[in-house]
Order: C-alpha cells, then sequence, then structure tokens
C-alpha cells in the first residue's frame, strides 16, 4: 500500500498536535494516537516530519545578511523574574550612520516554547523591512531556549505565568527606550506570543502603538476596558480551539471603540505563518506577513 502524501495527513492529527502543544495531552497519548493513523496505512515517519519543526526551513533572512546586525542584549525586570534577555536584530543604517537615526520598534513574541530559530528568524525580517526588532526569550531565566521545542514547552510550563507576563512588559519598555526608537512601540507574537500580544495592549493603555496577535486568545476581559492600540487580528479558518474566543473579544473591541481588523485566512489551520513544519501555509503566510508590515509601517511611522 502506498503512504499517503503530507498533505493527505487528516486534520485530526493536526488537532491532536495542537493539543500536545498547548499542554492538552502528554506526548505519550500524542504517539499513541498517531499510532491509530500508522495503522490504517500512514508512516509514523510523515506524519512527525510533517507535525514536528524543522528550523532548516525557517531561516528567510541569514544572520549574516549584510542589511541587519542582531545581538542578544539584557534587560531588567523588577517584577519578573529580575533579568530578562532577548535577541536585538537592527537594520545595518543603526550602527553605521554617523547622524542620529529614529525608527519604528516591534517587539517579537514566541510561542509557548521559548525563542526558537523560526522566531529569531522573524525578527531578522522586520530588520530587514526596516524595523528594529527585539525578541525576548522567556526561558533565560532557566538557561534560555534548549535547542528543542518539546524541552522548551516543558520548561516555559513550569514558570510562573504572571512572571513571564511581566518580562515582556519589561522587554516592551527596554525596546521601547532604544536609543533609536521613535516611541512607538509595535508587537508581533504566534499562539502564546499572540496572547502576550493582546495582554500588552490591555495591561497598559499607553505602552503598546500597534499590535498584531496571530492566532492568540485574548487578555482577561477586566483588562481589556484598557486597550487603545490599533490592531491587527490574524485567525485560520481551521483554528476553532482560538477563534472560539473572538466573538466576545471583537464585541468588547467594538463596544470601546478600539481600532482593529480580523482577517480570517481561508482553510488555514493554527500556526500557519510557521514556515518550520507542515501547518505552513506559503500564501496565506505571505498575504498575513504583508498585511503586518504595511500595517505596522502605517501606524508606527
Amino acid at each position: 500500500m502506498s503512504q499517503p502524501l503530507r498533505d493527505d495527513i487528516p486534520q485530526e492529527a493536526f488537532d491532536w498536535y495542537d493539543e500536545y502543544a498547548h499542554g492538552g495531552m502528554d506526548r505519550r497519548t500524542f504517539m499513541k494516537k498517531l499510532g491509530t493513523l500508522v495503522a490504517v496505512g500512514y508512516s509514523m515517519a510523515v506524519l512527525t516530519s510533517a507535525l514536528l519543526p524543522n528550523y532548516a526551513l525557517a531561516e528567510q533572512v541569514s544572520f549574516n545578511d549584510a542589511d541587519i546586525k542582531a545581538t542578544y542584549e539584557t534587560f531588567d525586570s523588577p517584577q519578573g523574574y529580575g533579568k530578562g534577555q532577548g535577541y536585538l536584530v537592527v537594520p545595518a543604517n543603526v550602527d553605521s550612520s554617523k547622524t542620529a537615526v529614529s525608527l519604528p520598534v516591534v517587539l517579537v513574541i514566541h510561542e509557548n516554547r521559548g525563542l526558537n530559530p523560526y522566531v529569531k528568524d522573524v525578527a531578522r525580517r522586520l530588520a530587514k523591512a526596516g524595523f528594529i526588532a527585539f525578541a525576548p526569550d522567556a526561558l533565560y531565566p532557566l538557561g534560555g531556549y534548549p535547542g528543542n521545542d518539546d524541552e522548551g514547552r516543558a520548561m516555559q510550563k513550569s514558570m510562573d505565568r504572571d512572571k513571564i507576563q511581566q518580562d515582556f512588559v519589561a522587554a516592551a519598555k527596554f525596546l521601547k527606550s532604544h536609543e533609536n526608537s521613535n516611541g512607538k512601540l509595535g508587537a508581533v507574537g504566534f499562539c502564546f506570543g499572540g496572547y502576550i500580544v493582546n495582554y500588552l495592549a490591555a495591561v497598559e493603555s499607553d505602552l503598546l502603538t500597534a499590535g498584531v496577535p496571530f492566532y492568540g486568545t485574548p487578555a482577561k476581559k477586566e483588562l481589556r476596558e484598557n486597550i487603545k492600540a490599533s490592531l491587527m487580528v490574524q485567525l485560520g479558518e481551521e483554528d476553532e480551539r482560538v477563534n472560539k474566543s473572538w466573538p466576545d473579544y471583537e464585541a468588547d473591541l467594538k463596544r470601546l471603540n478600539v481600532p482593529y481588523q480580523m482577517h480570517m485566512y481561508k482553510n488555514a489551520k493554527h500556526g500557519f505563518h510557521n514556515d518550520s513544519t507542515s501547518r505552513f501555509d506559503e500564501a496565506n503566510a505571505k498575504l498575513a506577513w504583508d498585511r503586518t508590515i504595511a500595517f505596522f509601517n502605517q501606524e508606527l511611522a
């Protein structure tokens, strides 16, 4: 019997991975469920290669690109874990110019597993587009992203969520006060990072200028009263878990007269922007990213 192609993998497998990735299922149960598909003709190697990330696929902008410069920078976080660290990427002219360069700044927020290579590449893409980008690693207090998502996910789950949130607030303030910042802060995040974008918009009214949460749930209802930032909400049509939170969130945004737009991407799965897994949807990811860059150019200039 011929093995099914990656495109033939049933939606339920992606749903299982989503539940596993977000702590609703342990690895043993996840692999056992995949085994039921092996029993009907799927290859375990095909299934795991399709569902688990391959970060070699995610580099769109090389860390050696002459148009950017990347460094690791630490920041104080007295309300969080005390100290944080992130990946700062600036356009080359920020370092090379002899005159002051003032640019918009964008915080890049990872999923629930630490600062992996895909998210670092997103920061480089933003710098390549003319922004100063900073991608904090929530796992820094435990030694940083460990090199694989399973361990990273377990590490992040073991941490105090409130302290992690305060670390991102501190990172946002650190970036906003960068010597080359124009004073306008944007934020883009994915999954857990999408939630953090919504949280940053809600926790302090004057912190964020513009936010782009990719498939992220909203902040607590009582915090939403503070939202003033412009939002571009990016959702995948096949992401039932996150999408069910949208109607209530949208009602609050309308009630509060928050400037927002929502884009629902047809047939797109949770994580459709992540080009290291088969959930990646090239056409929808490109459209969503083009919209993101245009939105930041408009709101942060």
